[in-house]
């Protein structure tokens, strides 16, 4: 007999119903504070006390298990993860099953860098990168950053923002070939993804700077234009090795965080790899990457 077929649909909603039926088997009645009798066979937590938890139907709750076409809401979603003690990951897990979003709870909480990114950067020997956080402040950068747009570690507070290097600072503003067709890109990225933080004190304080602090920006700004994170090739005017080019992209660390990695790959076109390597070597012990 040919094997039955379903409807990706339908594995969706299947999957969902089972990866439900295991977390509710995961937990015990103490561990919510239910008292058992010395009879009770349920492995972990019976549906009705998923459902009560939650503040679902029982019939409702048990036709989700079983993979029937009933679409829970994003409430009902964060009710079940909530009784159901998800963490983070198993949430959002259940949200992509469910085919729903899942609502962003934006936290300014402290952005640190771990060892092993700190390894990974340092091993780019001849590719400038640098980790930027959710502002878009500079985290941590390597040599080679360090030896094409200058000393992050020389840079303080706001100063060490991109947003705020691009736009106020003159050797960025000499450095960058076709600086503005960049800078509005840049604004227009900023702005989509500061959105996840609109009304953050730190995002606001910076907006507010960037008004007093540079023409462009404050007219650029109330544009409202919105666009992707820059990818491509970057062309700079290094002050010493001249002319250089550099492919460059922008990386997600997948940590839950918005921080991201950004990475320059030096292009043959204008003997680019041969500079930098050359600006590597006389690249001041002092001046080295943070």
């Amino acid at each position: 007999m040919d094997a039955v077929t379903h409807s990706p649909e339908d594995s969706r909603r299947r999957e969902l119903g089972a990866f439900l039926r295991s977390r509710r088997e995961r937990l015990s009645p103490a561990d919510i504070g239910i008292a058992t009798g010395a009879r009770r066979r349920t492995p972990g937590l019976r549906r009705e006390e998923v459902a009560m938890i939650a503040g679902v139907g029982t019939t409702w709750y048990t036709w989700l298990e079983q993979g029937r076409d009933v679409r829970p809401s994003v409430e009902v979603l964060t009710a079940l993860s909530e009784a159901l003690r998800l963490d983070a990951v198993e949430k959002r897990h259940l949200f992509i099953l469910a085919g729903r979003q899942q609502p962003e709870r934006r936290v300014a909480a402290p952005e640190r860098v771990d060892g092993t990114l700190l390894h990974m950067l340092q091993s780019l020997v001849l590719q400038p990168a640098y980790v930027v956080g959710r502002r878009w402040d500079v985290l941590a950068w390597n040599d080679a950053a360090v030896a094409v747009f200058g000393d992050y570690g020389l840079l303080e507070g706001d100063a060490r923002n991109i947003v705020h290097l691009v736009f106020t600072s003159p050797h960025h503003r000499r450095l960058l070939v076709d600086w503005e067709e960049l800078a509005r890109v840049v604004l227009a990225s900023f702005r989509a993804e500061s959105a996840k933080y609109v009304g953050d004190p730190d995002f606001e304080r910076l907006i507010a700077l960037m008004m007093r602090s540079s023409p462009e920006f404050r007219d650029w700004w109330p544009r409202r234009d919105v666009a992707r994170r820059l990818t491509g090739v970057k062309h700079v005017r290094h002050p010493t090795a001249g002319a250089m080019a550099f492919e460059h992209m922008s990386l997600s660390i997948d940590d839950g965080s918005d921080m991201r990695l950004i990475v320059y790959t030096p292009l043959p076109e204008q003997n680019s790899v041969v500079k930098l390597q050359k600006l590597l070597e006389g690249l001041p012990a002092e001046r080295r990457s943070a």
